[in-house]
């Protein structure tokens, strides 16, 4: 399916008044640029309306060619037409979507919350068109008579499909509810990304020198630069004043967590991380716990609409998991072992701090400080002595030389190219035969204007239905950005979130299909995340880190002794890591079983009894509370944020077959993963695809095992 399927209007919008001349417009213009690469120097804010209006425009007349042609349907006028509908809609989406997340601003915003029900309504327009169902349904019904390819046969059933779920079949009065819910889904899910951006860059922890007690130099050095930019950008003297000669922390995560960690100030720790768990819970302008519960209750009301008994039910459909009582299984089957764990964590941590003579209980926001002690104790192993050979530039060449091995790739870093922020590096990506595959883009520092997390989009993607187009590819992430001299010195959590997001970027480079709404990371939620975790693996084989892994001030490879503590301590606060990910799991699984006759929920209370019902010890926040789990609310997770850890069973069996032959780099499993996994898309069913590389369905034991749920010791 084309755009006109994932985003675009119930009425043509109305032309903006001050309307940018079109000779004027980028998106107007074929680009000229490296590889395609969007003219980011060019793009202007006021440049985006205008494109989306005659993107909208210019799709529902493709659509009306579409349904009039008078010839019969068949699969080259209706679907292969429909996969070459939008493209200028999907050009002018991909730069806009991109920047919104990662270098938006005020104007950009306010455009967000403009186009997001023009989108919405757009979207339907397409999606609850009559004849062009009927067009499809056409060739659908004769699909057994045409001479179809498989990939040809999975797209004519996933339009259709996607049309049914849409509401296709629906009678006018219930289409126009279902517009009317998108439209409304539409504002709320914006509203509350914005929200949340707002009520993360809204606190800071204004810091006096005396204030830094155990904070070592580097976590002390990017504190007084983040105030000193704060001051040379403050508006006003009061505001200049406020942050000279001052240490600043947020609650982005590259900036709490370090403070968490090493502060002997526990005052200070719990101010901070409470400020971090109550985003969008202040009851404010920026709350986000109306927002939550009306997003559930929309999402129910569509899917009784839709015929389905909840929103998960409706989701779970299009996944490996089929149904809500697959998933509530896996999450159980982990649930008891981790929060089994994660007990015994509390009481390893409470020892330290009685052995301190301190008198207090651990508590949230203690976790990261007591838990790095308890590291230090069991396995020597400092987390600031691993930094120094962690520095960004190695780990990028450590996940390309990963890649090398496993696919011959090679990457070229391009600097002529103009980019949308001082910060995103851009590389070119060839295969082993030295042909172009795709452009990949890096951008890598936190900075407020940047949502936070970690994650990969496209600004061009995959096809090959007219001509061989490759995918330019971005993956955004928010880690501690250079501090003077030294360069950015990552954690370990940090290196894996990398190897993980360019998994998701091979997804996406590799990717080779006919078209383009198959390709890449187009497939279920519960199996994309899979190509992604798998590629963390290698990111702890001492073979590799050994490749990359050296001092950036001696040029000193990592020492065996460190890495064989870090290998060691791998299934340290384990208890911790899944109790906080399951917990959230579950609240979103529970927000989306309501049904449509549940009345609208207290977030706060809703939240509180799903804790309670599981058991979640006080010591542990999920990792996402309703108010900032943006995957669900702001994304594209709900029902759906159990996909890591499903994909975490298939990648961690998955890569338990390199490891069963002996050679992580093996070229025949390497060959068969590349085939059947990053370069499928979603042309076949995901299991299919899976057993296809492995040679069976999956198994659960290696992820216990690999995660220390098995019962086993460390």
């Amino acid at each position: 399916m084309g755009i006109g399927l994932l985003a675009a209007c119930e009425s043509q919008p109305e032309k903006s008044e001050n309307a940018t001349p079109i000779a004027e417009n980028p998106f107007f213009q074929e680009w000229t640029t490296p590889f395609g690469i969007p003219p980011f120097g060019q793009i202007k804010d006021e440049h985006y309306m205008p494109a989306f209006e005659r993107g909208m425009e210019e799709n529902l007349a493709e659509i009306d060619a579409i349904v009039n042609n008078p010839e019969e349907p068949t699969f080259s006028n209706t679907l292969e037409e429909l996969e070459r509908s939008g493209k200028l809609l999907t050009k002018v989406q991909r730069v806009f979507g991109n920047l919104t997340g990662s270098n938006t601003n005020e104007t950009l915003q306010e455009l967000q919350r403009e186009l997001s029900p023009l989108l919405s309504a757009h979207s339907d327009k397409i999606s609850l068109n009559e004849g062009l169902f009927d067009r499809v349904e056409a060739v659908y019904q004769q699909r057994e008579s045409l001479d179809l390819s498989a990939e040809q046969l999975k797209l004519l059933e996933d339009t259709r499909k996607s049309f049914v779920r849409s509401g296709a079949l629906l009678d006018e009065e219930e289409k126009a509810k279902i517009t009317e819910i998108n439209s409304e889904l539409s504002e709320l899910l914006t509203a509350f990304g914005q929200n949340l951006l707002a009520e993360t860059n809204g606190f800071e922890l204004i810091l006096e020198e005396s204030d830094l007690e155990g904070l070592s130099e580097g976590v002390r050095a990017a504190a007084a630069e983040a105030a000193a930019e704060k001051a040379e950008s403050a508006e006003t003297d009061e505001d200049k004043v406020k942050y000279e000669g001052k240490y600043v922390f947020t609650p982005h995560r590259s900036s709490m967590y370090p403070f968490l960690t090493e502060s002997d100030r526990r005052d200070l720790r719990e101010q901070l991380y409470t400020a971090y768990t109550q985003r969008g819970d202040n009851d404010d302008e920026e709350d986000n716990k109306e927002i939550a519960a009306k997003i559930a209750k929309l999402r129910a009301e569509r899917a009784k609409l839709m015929g389905y008994e909840t929103h998960a039910h409706f989701v779970l459909e299009e996944r490996m998991l089929k149904t809500p009582e697959e998933v509530y299984n896996l999450l159980d089957e982990l649930w008891k072992p981790s929060l089994q764990r994660a007990k015994v964590e509390v009481k390893d941590m409470q020892a330290v701090v009685n052995a301190e003579g301190k008198d207090f209980e651990i508590a949230s926001w203690d976790w990261w400080q007591y838990s790095e002690k308890v590291r230090k104790e069991k396995y020597d192993l400092d987390e600031a002595a691993l930094k120094p050979y962690l520095s960004l530039d190695n780990v990028l060449n450590g996940v390309f030389e990963t890649t090398n091995q496993l696919w011959g790739l090679t990457y070229t870093e391009l600097f002529d190219i103009n980019t949308y922020h001082p910060d995103a590096r851009v590389w070119e990506v060839k295969d082993k035969d030295g042909t172009h595959l795709g452009i990949f883009i890096g951008d890598y520092f936190t900075r407020s204007n940047k949502r936070g997390g970690a994650w990969m989009s496209s600004f061009k993607g995959q096809s090959n239905l007219d001509g061989e187009e490759r995918p330019i590819v971005v993956n955004v992430c928010n880690f501690p950005a250079p501090v003077g001299d030294a360069p950015s010195l990552l954690s370990f959590e940090n290196v894996t979130t990398l190897f993980h997001e360019f998994g998701h970027a091979m997804h996406g480079i590799l990717t080779n299909v006919t078209y383009g709404s198959m390709s890449g990371t187009s497939g279920p939620r519960d199996f994309t995340e899979f190509p992604a975790q798998l590629l963390e693996h290698w990111a702890s084989e001492p073979e590799i880190l050994k490749s990359f892994a050296t001092h950036y001030e001696t040029g000193e490879v990592m020492p065996d002794e460190l890495i064989e503590k870090l290998l060691k301590a791998s299934k340290f606060n384990q208890g911790f890591a899944n109790t906080e990910y399951l917990a959230a799991s579950i609240l979103d699984m529970d927000w989306h079983t309501l049904t449509a006759d549940d009345q609208l929920k207290d977030a706060d209370a809703f939240e509180e009894a799903t804790m309670k019902r599981i058991g979640i010890i006080d010591e542990i926040v999920p990792r996402y509370r309703s108010t900032y789990f943006a995957h669900i609310f702001a994304g594209g997770y709900a029902a759906g944020y159990y996909s890591y850890v499903h994909s975490a069973v298939l990648d961690s069996d998955g890569f338990e077959a390199f490891k069963e032959s002996g050679d992580v780099f093996n070229p025949e499993l390497a060959a068969k993963l590349r085939e059947n996994v990053y370069e499928k898309g979603s042309t076949e069913e995901a299991m299919e695809l899976y057993k296809k590389f492995r040679g069976r369905e999956p198994s659960i034991d290696a992820l216990l095992k690999v995660r220390g749920l098995d019962g086993s010791t460390d």
